[in-house]
């Protein structure tokens, strides 16, 4: 069996979420987020962009129904303590929420308050209201979907040495790469050696493609696709993270080939300024929403506003495919407290349209009893190359 975390962590987080559970006088789960599967089970699969729930009842005790294909993926990875199979069928009474409303059944759960963690990349919209559509007769419902992502958010030591490993390769993926960016460089080689080293030293694959962009797509901060080669002048903007046991580290940098403009030089130490910023209210005693604010009026009071964004980061931790993306995000008005062991991406992303000049700088930080700590060592000053 391939967990990787010990048997009394496993209880330590179940009895947490129990505890919320209970004081949501709620008999049962229903998870579909692969990433609290993880967290809950050490489920480990790519399966869950087909129908999959978790149910979790107030005893304790976990049964899973999944597909024949993740079946041994189950046993393997994870502690779950029934696994049944649905099965592919064309009728539309046979559909996988009509087959989990039986499997509910047999569990004893009729008539029973259930929660369901509705906000999963595991849980289409279609599914979702085939789901409701099977229990409305059948349960109590509501949506339980933030009972977890706060336990999540805060980090244990097995996890956070886990996140540690992640912001080792993170700085590494980016130092073995930083020889090949030059001008006649190839936007694919640099990407394949980030993504290798990664893969070499023991890591994962990222919940979602490293970011890459060049020219006029430097002012992106999304992966596309298409590769160009670096120009004698241009300007690259990479986002990355290193994955280790599917915690992440992300950092972002904007790097300048050939001689930097003097609004490359102004809007770089606006960003860097911003994110110095930050560093002072990422700590208990503040909220989220503050990382925010400080960045924006940072930003804002260097004239920079029409560049910046409506966030500035998020929680990272172990997630699956879509995203690496976690709650909470760092937005303004997030009133959700500071704690430490939290790990918290933080990005300082300008992007200047007119001039169509582009600049970020970002990492990964463990907030603590006080300042926080970044997880990468790599150097904040602007790279010429």
């Amino acid at each position: 069996m391939a967990l990787h975390f010990s048997s009394d962590e496993f209880e330590s987080r179940k009895a947490s979420l129990l505890a919320k559970m209970a004081d949501r006088k709620l008999d049962a789960m229903l998870i579909f987020a692969q990433e609290t599967m993880y967290w809950l089970t050490g489920y480990d699969t790519t399966g869950f962009n087909l129908f999959q729930c978790l149910v979790l009842r107030k005893d304790g005790s976990t049964d899973l129904l999944t597909r024949s294909a993740d079946v041994r993926q189950a046993e393997q990875t994870s502690n779950i303590g029934t696994i049944h199979i649905w099965a592919d069928r064309k009728k539309k009474k046979a559909s996988p929420a009509v087959q989990l409303r039986g499997l509910l059944e047999k569990l004893d759960l009729l008539g029973s308050r259930i929660g369901i963690e509705y906000d999963a990349h595991g849980l289409t919209g279609k599914d979702a209201k085939t789901l409701d559509d099977s229990l409305k007769s059948f349960a109590d419902t509501e949506d339980a979907s933030r009972i977890i992502p706060p336990l999540r958010a805060i980090k244990s030591g097995a996890e956070i040495a886990y996140t540690r490993k992640a912001a080792e390769l993170t700085d590494l993926a980016f130092t073995e790469a930083l020889p090949l960016i030059k001008a006649g460089a190839d936007e694919g080689k640099i990407l394949a050696t980030m993504q290798g080293v990664v893969l070499e030293h023991g890591g994962d694959y990222p919940a979602n493609h490293f970011s890459i962009g060049s020219s006029e797509s430097a002012l992106l901060c999304r992966y596309k696709t298409g590769r160009r080669t670096l120009d004698a002048q241009d300007q690259l903007t990479i986002e990355w993270s290193g994955a280790f046991r599917h915690y992440h580290a992300p950092a972002m940098r904007t790097l300048v080939i050939g001689r930097p403009s003097p609004r490359h030089l102004e809007l770089y130490e606006i960003a860097k300024e911003a994110l110095l910023a930050v560093e002072q209210v990422m700590r208990p005693g503040h909220v989220i929403g503050d990382i925010f604010d400080t960045h924006a009026k940072v930003i804002d009071e260097m004239g920079a506003h029409a560049h910046r964004l409506n966030a500035c980061g998020y929680s990272v931790g172990a997630r699956f495919a879509p995203n690496w993306m976690d709650w909470p995000l760092i937005y303004r008005g997030n009133e959700y407290a500071i704690c430490p062991n939290m790990t918290l991406f933080a990005h300082m992303i300008i992007m200047d349209s007119d001039e169509q000049v582009a600049m970020t700088l970002g990492q990964t930080y463990l907030t603590t009893e006080s300042e926080p700590e970044s997880l990468s060592k790599l150097p904040l000053e602007l790279i010429v190359r």
